[in-house]
């Protein structure tokens, strides 16, 4: 009976080092939290948070951002603009390939930004590149962008994930995501799990992991609980109520950086009775900025105008109606002939951010002091963000990418050929122009003058409210090293991680 035994556990042994999910050594697989998931594997389409977390660690853009926000080389190795900043010619790094084995080369770059600036795709980034007259490939690692005008900012429009190169032949973007970074996609179960693994043939140095293991938990309190037991390495934490019970922790590092992204009330101008001027200042008027942070973030972070960048940033008393007033409100909604107030639904999604639904409320309170009433429609992400950008709402509440120059930051939304325009729902002929004029100055206090003058002019005409800019939070493991936070909230960086777990 005991041969029986010991021959029985000798074959589950066995069974357990070969069979495929039995990994004998997972102590190099970093184990990641985070509690939303990605909203699809397309890197031209996706707009969540979420997504880009996952997808920027399996494609890549022919340049990247240095955590200063300097532009670096990424599958381009070096670029030239010609002196006018009407031509931009690349030259691509040479010997990467992609997942599946084919080889990256200038085709893949051309085909990549065929489909970014193809209408049928939906691409979120397509009007950053709507100037580009001809994309010519001479050769397999050069391509030359010919415009037709100056556009400095492009360069920078390029460091997006929604800029990735994909490989030309690939057609299926729903269930398959093959790049050329340095994770491949193992498995993805929504909502549950997504595994990756370290590719072997990266070109840049590392990555120093095997793998990443992905897990949602929608909690994040219990993402909190998680790293204090030693169940996960690593966290992405978006809440700033969570995140803060960290602070002084002496087991857990909590890493945070000032972020670019901006928390705003957006208001559609395309809709009554927010289509009135006077209505959008009154609302803009009644809002104390300040007291949403505190309410909603614990103040973790700075009342903001809308730029984040900190090379473009005005004192908040330039702006119009920074300050409370509840007469000026009341007598801008007087003017308006809406004097006994009105209803407004507004839409908030309840994973990203999790401070939205606390913004939405410290909103709804303030603005019952002018007689607007505010209904709360609280959505799951997928939900909002199908919503969002179908501009199906009165008005949202939402946390937005930022941007490390203006012109990339806000053309999609603030120009007349902007891809997200109806999502902004207002546009006009002064900031349209300003914008036409910020991508072709190349002088920087010219730059800056003419970024000055649209920011003034975009609080002045209210289609948006501008909140607030927080932080960027992760937390992680003593032992997980290297690690480099970007304002950005980019986690580009993680093929440098390495995990000195305690013998």
């Amino acid at each position: 009976m005991k041969t029986i035994r010991w021959t029985c556990l000798i074959v589950i042994v066995l069974l357990m080092s070969v069979a495929p999910g039995f990994a004998q050594d997972n102590s190099n697989v970093l184990v990641m939290a985070r509690s939303a998931d990605t909203t699809g594997l397309d890197p031209h389409t996706q707009t969540a948070f979420a997504s880009f977390r996952l997808l920027e660690l399996i494609y890549e853009p022919l340049v990247n951002l240095a955590p200063d926000l300097s532009i670096v080389p990424g599958l381009a190795e070096s670029w030239e603009f010609s002196d006018d900043a009407t031509v931009l010619t690349m030259t691509l790094r040479q010997g990467v390939k992609f997942h599946d084995g084919s080889d990256f080369n200038s085709a893949d770059v051309k085909a990549s930004f065929e489909r970014i600036l193809l209408e049928e795709t939906g691409a979120a980034t397509r009007s950053n590149f709507l100037n580009v007259a001809s994309i010519d490939t001479p050769d397999d690692y050069t391509v030359v962008f010919t415009m037709n005008e100056p556009d400095v900012p492009i360069l920078g429009a390029m460091t997006s994930l929604n800029a990735a190169i994909v490989s030309s032949d690939m057609t299926d973007f729903a269930s398959t995501a093959v790049g050329t970074g340095p994770f491949k996609l193992d498995s993805w179960v929504p909502e549950e799990t997504t595994m990756l693994s370290a590719n072997a043939d990266w070109w840049g140095e590392g990555p120093f992991i095997d793998g990443v293991e992905i897990r949602i938990i929608p909690d994040e309190t219990s993402i909190l609980a998680a790293l204090r037991a030693g169940e996960i390495d690593f966290a992405l934490l978006n809440d700033p109520l969570v995140a803060t019970l960290l602070l002084g922790d002496p087991e857990i590092v909590l890493n945070s950086v000032p972020a670019l992204a901006y928390h705003v009330l957006q208001l559609n101008a395309a809709r009554p009775p927010m289509d009135k001027l006077e209505v959008r200042q009154a609302i803009s008027c009644a809002i104390d900025r300040q007291e949403v942070l505190d309410t909603a973030s614990l103040g973790e972070g700075q009342v903001t105008g809308p730029l984040t960048i900190p090379a473009f940033q005005l004192p908040l008393n330039e702006y119009a109606c920074y300050e409370k007033d509840l007469d000026k409100a009341r007598e801008l909604l007087a003017q308006a002939g809406m004097s006994d107030g009105f209803t407004l639904k507004v839409i908030a999604a309840n994973a990203e951010p999790p401070t939205a639904l606390s913004e939405a409320q410290s909103i709804q309170a303030q603005l019952a002091e002018i007689g607007i009433t505010i209904e709360i429609e609280s959505l799951e992400l997928s939900v909002y963000v199908d919503r969002w950008l179908a501009a199906d709402f009165d008005a949202a509440v939402a946390l937005n990418g930022g941007r490390p120059d203006p012109y990339t930051m806000y053309n999609r939304y603030w120009t007349k050929t902007g891809n997200l325009n109806t999502v902004a729902g207002y546009i006009d002929d002064t900031l349209d122009s300003l914008m036409a004029q910020g991508r072709a100055e190349t002088d920087p206090q010219a730059r800056f003058d003419i970024f000055a003058e649209f920011q003034k002019h975009l609080v002045e005409v209210a289609p948006w409210v501008w909140l607030y800019n927080g932080y960027e939070y992760t937390a992680q493991q003593p032992y997980v090293v290297d690690f480099v936070p970007m304002p950005t909230d980019s986690l580009y960086y993680f093929h440098q991680v390495k995990l000195e777990r305690p013998s």
